[in-house]
């Protein structure tokens, strides 16, 4: 699985911004899709995330703000991160992960996580 990130910039509060992640490879083995972001001094942290049913999970401080989704073609996946209302306290750098589920020939599952670079977001006025 291969993941490139694109997006992210500087807005005023109240504006909007998407995040984007190409990801291609074995889509076919994308288990979960996430959207992390981190802060200079603070570890990273998940914002949402699209579960292994795809169905979007939030931290509440964006619920109502931020939507994940995603975009399936042929052979590729397009996930996206649409910011809206943005505050100052979203300034971060955002990271996207993909997660990868195989099951082994033992029958084990292994799991895999694949990150695409860092989008700086920076929300002031």
């Amino acid at each position: 699985v291969h993941v490139v990130g694109s997006g992210g910039g500087s807005v005023q509060p109240g504006g909007s911004l998407r995040l984007s992640c190409a990801v291609s490879g074995d889509i076919s083995s994308i288990y979960t899709m996430t959207w992390h972001r981190q802060t200079p001094g603070q570890g990273r942290t998940w914002v949402a995330f699209l579960n292994s049913e795809m169905r979007p999970v939030y931290r509440d401080y964006v619920k109502g703000r931020f939507t994940v989704s995603r975009e399936v073609a042929a052979t590729s996946v397009n996930l996206y991160l649409q910011m809206d209302n943005l505050e100052p306290e979203d300034t971060a750098v955002y990271y996207c992960d993909v997660e990868e589920k195989i099951t082994t020939y033992e029958g084990d599952d292994d799991f895999d996580d694949y990150w695409g670079q860092g989008l700086q977001v920076t929300v002031r006025p």
